[in-house]
Parts: C-alpha cells; sequence; structure tokens
C-alpha cells in the first residue's frame, strides 16, 4: 500500500500499476501454453480483458494531463487613458461612438453657434428702445463741469463718455443744452466739442447745440423738440416732463426711487450702456 500521506489519486495509479504487473504475468503464462489448447472463449476473454485495461489506463492518465492555461486577460489601460475614456464617454450619448473627425466638426459647429457679443452700436440702440431723437444736458453728463459758473472758465469733454457719444450721434437726431452765464461760455462749449471730433466724426452739428439762460428755458426746449428721450441731471425737470418725454434718463451719482415708470436712472451716461 502507499504510504498514508499519499493522495487518492497516487494511490489509484500504484494499484493499477500493480494490477498491470499481475496481468502481464498471467497473460505470459497464458502464452506459454499452446495454442491448440486455447478454445475460442478463452482468447475472446484475453481479448476483452485487455481492452479494459487500455480503456482504464487511458481513462485514469487524461485527468493527470497538466491543463492548457487560458489566456491572461489584457491590463486594463492607465488611469489617464481611463480618465479620457470616461470623459469622452460622458460628453457622448449612450451606445453611440464618434471618430475624431466628427467630434472636430461638432466642435466647429459650437463654435459657430456660440453667440456672438454685441458692439457698442447695438447695444446703444437696444437700450434706446431704438429711439430716434434724444435730447441731453451737457454739465455733468457730457461735460466735467457740473455748473455754469464753471464754463465761464473751461469746457471739458469727460472722456470715458466720448465713445458712448460718438455712437449715439451715428444713428440718432441729438441735441445738446446747456444753460450758460454768457457768451464766452458758449465759446468754451463749442471749442471743447470741436477738439473731441464730435462735429466730424459724429453726426452733430454746431446748430443743434442750444444754450440758454434758465433752467425753464431747457424745459421749454425739450418739449418743443418732443424727442424720444431726455437725458438730464436736475431731478425737478425730470419730474416736469415725465408727462410728456416717453423715455428719460436721470443721471445721478446716488440711486434714487423712480420718480415714473418711464424714467430710468444712472450713475452716469457711458454707465448706462454698460461702458462704465
Amino acid at each position: 500500500m502507499a504510504d498514508s500521506s499519499s493522495s487518492p489519486k497516487e494511490e489509484l495509479i500504484h494499484l493499477i500499476k500493480r494490477l498491470g504487473t499481475y496481468l502481464t504475468l498471467k497473460m505470459s503464462n497464458l502464452f506459454s501454453i499452446s495454442l491448440n489448447k486455447l478454445d475460442s472463449r478463452s482468447v475472446g476473454a484475453i481479448a476483452g480483458l485487455a481492452v479494459a485495461i487500455v480503456f482504464t489506463y487511458r481513462l485514469m492518465r487524461s485527468p493527470a494531463e497538466p491543463q492548457r492555461r487560458r489566456p491572461k486577460r489584457q491590463a486594463p489601460t492607465t488611469s489617464s487613458s481611463a480618465v479620457s475614456t470616461q470623459s469622452n464617454t460622458a460628453l457622448m450619448p449612450s451606445g453611440v461612438c464618434y471618430s475624431s473627425e466628427d467630434l472636430r466638426a461638432q466642435t466647429d459647429v459650437d463654435e459657430f453657434f456660440q453667440p456672438v457679443k454685441p458692439t457698442l452700436g447695438q447695444i446703444v440702440r437696444q437700450k434706446l428702445s431704438e429711439g430716434r431723437k434724444i435730447t441731453c444736458r451737457l454739465l455733468g453728463v457730457i461735460l466735467e463741469e457740473s455748473s455754469p459758473e464753471q464754463l465761464q472758465k473751461q469746457a471739458t469733454i469727460r472722456s470715458s463718455v466720448l465713445e458712448v457719444l460718438l455712437e449715439i450721434t451715428k444713428f440718432c437726431d441729438l441735441y445738446l443744452m446747456e444753460r450758460v452765464l454768457d457768451d464766452e461760455s458758449e465759446k468754451n462749449v463749442l471749442l471743447a466739442l470741436e477738439n473731441a471730433g464730435i462735429f466730424t466724426s459724429g453726426g452733430l452739428v454746431k446748430d443743434k447745440v442750444l444754450f440758454c439762460s434758465t433752467e425753464n428755458g431747457r424745459t421749454s426746449f425739450v418739449r418743443q423738440l418732443e424727442p424720444d428721450w431726455h437725458i438730464d441731471t436736475n431731478p425737478e425737470i425730470v419730474t416736469q416732463l415725465a408727462r410728456f418725454i416717453k423715455f428719460q434718463l436721470h443721471i445721478s451719482p446716488v440711486r434714487l426711487e423712480r420718480s415714473a415708470a418711464n424714467v430710468f436712472s444712472s450713475p452716469s451716461l457711458e454707465h448706462f450702456f454698460g461702458c462704465g
């Protein structure tokens, strides 16, 4: 018998070998007998025994052969590739694969349909609701100076408002007006506007720069011209004109409550158009 530590499979193999040795010995003894003494039944029994031994040996040998190794699965892709694949998968519909050419074409289409930033001219027309006639005070809106007394010495165009002012003159009938104390003040204002290029680059002419000696005079100008918009810094004038003018813009550094539904407020003219 095999050692007790041997596995059942090894014990079976030893048993078969011993059986084979015994049968071999018996077969040699049988074949030493004269064939004349064997009948047909004895020969058939010997042949059947030989076939059984061969079949049993092959049956017990096949499990002992080493099994073929299955091919290993491919190693997972690197983390960067996985992240890239996941990101691409997130952008694609489920079950749909796109080639690099399709992705480039989609990118071009997306860029083509991106919203285009409007120009200053488009913003001005939109804010003014396509209003075509505008009246505007000079002091505190177009000019740096804030009182008629200052205009007696000089007049200075606010650089930050110049671009917006030129854009307004391109498609609006613009009238500028101010209260002055003397003729010298008028000259200073006209000279400042001319040096800024308002009369050359814009559509403004000197005849549309109006002067008066009182605040009521400016109110009369506005009512006579009947503009779509009036721009002023004086809250009293804005309130008086609210019933007669379609829209008004009150320029004030302090945000005030709207005196009427058609009155808007802004700290500056350029800020109202998004340039401040």
